[in-house]
């Protein structure tokens, strides 16, 4: 039976929220923070605050975090002079990494580039494993100059070890509308995409292909599911399958501040027909869970996780 780990941060106005943070579940249903909601990974370098966090586990059973160098509790009223199209244009061109033989012992902190100055700033990374290359992909939003940045698109980099990178290519663009936040999941044979939407619709929006690079075809049936919210306002998608084989999507809304914020639970019996459910009453979150990725794990790593006594 797998366990579950969620790598997030927390959307507060002090730095200590824009760190590594771990929670955990036993069935991927009711979780609680580690360490006493306290940041497992603190970010000292670039921005010196991190968001957007994706994590995988190898094919050699390690692990490696990537994530937007972004604080804005330091940077929005500084560098950036609170101006959010400042960041998009000039922010980091630098991702965050980690890397761990077992998610308790973790390297230290190092950036890595994989866009150039045609690129503005670099978001919401996420890595899927190629099983017909061989390598991973690390998928991400960003504007580029060629339209002065006025809209972002999804670019790709694929790598072996989390060091050297190709250069990036175009995922996926949206004709209408900028797209942000991408997840990847490849169930059978498909390969499922969520982007945030800005425009047409206002939300988040699930594509498929039968190819790890696309083309990507819209699943229309999802958009019925977000039709149904009370906002669009909804971003982050997260996903993973459960025990029992159902797909549950974590979608993090931010359409109020302070606790109404925080992930929103669906599920599908059948991600292939791209029908959701809200779950609410199935789960329960510790307040403060923010753009983070799920990792399935097992027992053991669980109970270690639970366990072990972090460094302050």
């Amino acid at each position: 039976m797998h366990h579950y780990l969620f790598v997030h941060f927390k959307e507060k106005t002090t730095p200590d929220g824009e760190q590594v943070y771990f929670g955990l579940s036993k069935d991927g249903f009711n979780w609680e923070p580690v360490h006493d909601g306290q940041p497992i990974l603190w970010s000292y370098h670039g921005d010196k605050g991190v968001r957007d966090f994706t994590i995988t586990r190898t094919r050699k059973n390690t692990f490696v975090i990537l994530a937007t160098d972004l604080s804005l509790s330091y940077g929005l009223r500084n560098q950036y002079q609170n101006d959010w199209s400042n960041i998009v244009k000039n922010g980091s061109h630098m991702f965050a990494k980690w890397e761990s033989d077992d998610l308790i012992h973790w390297s230290k902190q190092a950036m890595i580039t994989l866009g150039d100055d045609t690129f503005g700033c670099m978001w919401a990374p996420d890595i899927i494993y190629d099983s017909i290359a061989d390598n991973y992909l690390v998928h991400w939003s960003s504007p580029r100059r060629h339209d002065n940045f006025e809209k972002m698109a999804i670019y790709y980099a694929r790598t072996k070890d989390f060091k050297q990178f190709t250069e990036p290519k175009l995922l996926y663009e949206k004709s209408d509308s900028t797209v942000i936040d991408s997840a990847m999941y490849q169930i059978d044979d498909v390969f499922y995409l969520f982007v945030k939407s800005f425009n047409n619709p206002e939300g988040v929006i699930l594509l498929k292909s039968a190819n790890i690079t696309g083309p990507f075809k819209r699943v229309e049936r999802f958009d019925q599911t977000i039709q149904t919210l009370p906002s669009p306002l909804f971003e982050a998608p997260t996903g993973f399958l459960t025990n029992d084989g159902a797909f549950a999507l974590f979608l993090d809304y931010y359409g109020v501040k302070g606790k109404g914020q925080g992930y929103v639970p669906f599920i599908s019996e059948d991600i292939h027909q791209g029908r959701f459910k809200k779950a609410t009453q199935s789960f329960t979150f510790p307040y403060g869970f923010k753009h983070g990725t799920v990792l399935s794990i097992s027992a053991d790593e669980y109970h270690r996780l639970k366990t072990h006594q972090f460094e302050e």
